[in-house]
């Protein structure tokens, strides 16, 4: 198979387009040239060559009438081979990963890199000076350089693979949370169970989960520290990045530590209530839960007075 790119200056998205297809087709010739004979004979051809064509493995966007999104923003070439050869790489760039994972990875990715690439190669979004887009245009050769573009390009999407194959592994691992984090919602709804308190026997992102599934009814989530020395009684914000409280801990609890913070809440094991009353923590999941309950306590007795 010979894939075709066109040469000299390169971009974020000619360059992680050919990350993606490395990943989703294995090895072939890849050619970058402008050369309009090995355009015509390439077997798939991207940012270059005028035509937009899927069907046909074309994939140029530099034309009027450009390839968009449903919202309209314009497709890079990246998006474009994203589109249609990204969850064929993903197995690439995550081993092992479930097909039931790869929509959302896919999802995931689209949004928090390829999304931005399109926006800042089309003009359309302002690109500070850290933007992945410019780091990787950063590559190109200077003026006074003796690499060559090809090289440069290599080194280029060097870069690219490890950022893309990172993020993938980052969305992957968002996911299986997400699936852990649902689980405790449902087992929290079940008798002798609190259905406000989410019991989780790892630490893991929970906050996007909580969010994007609705689970409006949680006020405390229960978790361990890294080494499950400890456990966490974390109250949850009302909005995503938040470090607002949809229920505070109990003011008489907040900047205690140890004995003083054992005795205010009646358990033997406590360790520490941050003063913002945010998180607390005791030395064993069930005190950790007890404090989850007494808060709540507390706060239905706020509300009935």
């Amino acid at each position: 198979m010979r894939i075709v790119t066109h040469s000299g200056t390169f971009h974020a998205d000619d360059v992680f387009a050919s990350v993606i297809l490395r990943a989703a087709l294995g090895d072939f010739d890849f050619i970058r040239t402008r050369d309009a004979a090995l355009i015509a004979t390439a077997d798939l051809v991207f940012d270059v060559g005028g035509v937009y064509a899927p069907a046909r493995k074309r994939y140029d966007h530099h034309m009027r009438d450009l390839p968009r999104r449903e919202d309209g923003t314009p497709y890079s070439s990246v998006g474009l081979i994203w589109r249609d050869y990204g969850r064929a790489a993903l197995p690439r760039f995550v081993p092992g990963i479930e097909e039931s994972m790869l929509d959302s990875v896919w999802h995931d990715v689209d949004a928090g890199i390829v999304l931005p690439i399109d926006q800042a190669d089309n003009g359309i979004a302002t690109a500070s000076p850290s933007h992945l887009a410019l780091l990787i245009e950063a590559f190109n050769p200077t003026w006074d350089s003796i690499q060559t573009y090809d090289e440069a390009f290599s080194e280029a999407a060097g870069l690219a693979h490890g950022v893309l194959q990172r993020a993938c592994r980052q969305a992957y691992a968002e996911a299986k949370a997400a699936s852990f984090v649902l689980t405790a919602a449902g087992a929290a709804k079940t008798p002798q169970k609190n259905p406000h308190v989410i019991v989780l026997d790892r630490k893991l992102p929970w906050e996007k989960a909580v969010f994007e599934n609705g689970l409006t009814d949680l006020l405390f989530v229960i978790y361990p520290n890294e080494d499950s020395t400890s456990w966490y009684c974390r109250t949850i914000p009302p909005e995503p990045n938040s470090f607002g409280q949809r229920l505070s801990l109990p003011e008489s609890w907040r900047g205690l530590q140890e004995e003083a913070f054992s005795k205010a809440a009646g358990i033997s094991d406590g360790v520490f209530c941050h003063p913002s009353g945010f998180i607390c923590g005791a030395r064993s999941q069930a005190s950790a839960i007890r404090l989850a309950e007494q808060a709540i306590a507390a706060g239905q007795a706020a509300e009935a007075i």
